[in-house]
């Protein structure tokens, strides 16, 4: 072949390399709308606690601006995670590509330097130079349209360090409010003089089973045996079978009667999530007992319906006292840890998003669900890892 058409015929062969299927785009595409809409719904939450303030029941108005700003929290890590994967995958497209993606190169920048007359001579004559021409006007269009491609590519990786540097900086303006709001529920639920009693709390009777239980599942199964209950449940607890939400915005790493590290099995889930996260009743219950347990950290234990008992343990906070009749995503109290300071939340947030798994969600809640003296597989009741969808 003539040294003067192989480059041309090599690009030929160059510029028609696998695209982006249409599902990838748009799965990048929808990464972006998520974590902008995601970005919206921050901003929207930290926006409502002056209003919250302002409510006649501040428990309520508060909780929905914390569980609003950790919802939108949890769908920004989504669209965060799936956009920097998108980036990973074209990084990782243009280094196995980086030779062929330097011939095309080569090949245009000759093209751009050489007049159109001078690439079209060739020496072997005028056949040959005709030849040379059918040759560049089919490689014309292909080199143009992968310039394009590259310049697409390009464009979507700077769109998704613009949307991570935004993220950063929005978390990090927001922060100290939702810690703010934090606080004031925590002032909020000890001041709350409006509560429903349904029965006594027998103080007596909670600290004699806390002293003599051995376990969690003792003290649960006492706590069954007493007397008291929230009477005739006011809904259809058993109807709301697989349709709980979980208490708290994380990610179930731990299934009901599943081995952990250390080889034990324990009849409940598991859920990982952030710092400071609140937890709230997936259902309306009434508190049968709050406080700490053996080595659980604290424990809350409330009973939706004649019957059953909600337990969960870990938490760093809790709210109420025994006696307290809760509404449905009424809280129960906050997880432990610390966050970030507010200078670095955003960076390590995104990082956090970037990296996937349980990256930034060091909190584990223990929950279980009983009936009688057995427990109830929690995967058969609530809905389980949900995708967060940013609010309208």
């Amino acid at each position: 072949m003539n040294r003067l058409l192989a480059p041309f015929v090599l690009a030929l062969t160059l510029v028609f390399p696998p695209m982006m299927s249409t599902a990838a785009a748009q799965t990048a595409g929808d990464a972006r709308a998520m974590a902008e809409a995601a970005a919206a719904q921050l901003r929207d939450s930290v926006a409502k606690l002056a209003d919250a303030l302002e409510a006649d029941d501040q428990v309520t108005a508060l909780a929905e601006v914390i569980r609003g700003y950790e919802q939108g929290q949890a769908a920004l890590r989504e669209g965060l995670r799936q956009a920097a994967l998108r980036e990973a995958e074209l990084r990782d497209r243009f280094e196995s590509q980086r030779e062929n993606l330097s011939d095309v190169l080569g090949v245009m920048m000759a093209m751009e330097r050489s007049p159109e007359t001078a690439l079209l001579l060739h020496p072997a004559g005028g056949v040959a130079t005709a030849r040379a021409g059918m040759i560049l006007s089919a490689v014309t269009p292909g080199l143009r349209a992968e310039a394009d491609r590259l310049q697409t590519d390009l464009d979507e990786i700077a769109a998704v360090r613009e949307l991570q540097a935004s993220a950063a900086v929005m978390l990090d303006e927001g922060l100290a409010s939702v810690q703010e709001a934090r606080r004031l529920l925590a002032s909020a639920v000890t001041d709350r003089s409006t509560m429903p009693l349904r029965f006594g709390d027998n103080p007596e009777e909670l600290q004699q089973l806390q002293a003599s239980a051995d376990s969690l599942d003792e003290f649960a199964r006492g706590i069954a045996g007493m007397e008291d209950d929230v009477g005739p449940p006011m809904e259809d607890f058993a109807g709301a079978q697989g349709s709980l939400p979980l208490p708290v915005t994380g990610e179930v790493v731990r299934y009901y009667n599943e081995t952990d590290a250390a080889g034990v099995q324990r009849p409940g889930i598991l859920i990982a999530a952030a710092p400071a996260s609140l937890v709230t009743t997936p259902w309306p219950a009434t508190i049968r007992y709050r406080g700490p347990l053996l080595d659980y950290g604290n424990v809350m234990i409330v009973e939706p319906a004649r019957g059953y008992l909600l337990v969960f343990a870990g938490l760093d906070q809790v709210f109420g006292e025994v006696g307290d009749v809760l509404a449905l995503g009424e809280p129960l109290g906050l997880m432990g840890g610390s966050e970030a300071r507010a200078a670095e939340f955003g960076a390590q947030f995104v990082a956090d998003a970037a990296r996937g798994g349980g990256a930034g969600r060091s909190e584990t809640l223990y929950v279980e669900l009983r009936q009688g003296g057995e427990t109830l597989d929690p995967a058969e009741w609530f809905v389980m890892n949900p995708v967060v969808e940013p609010q309208e």
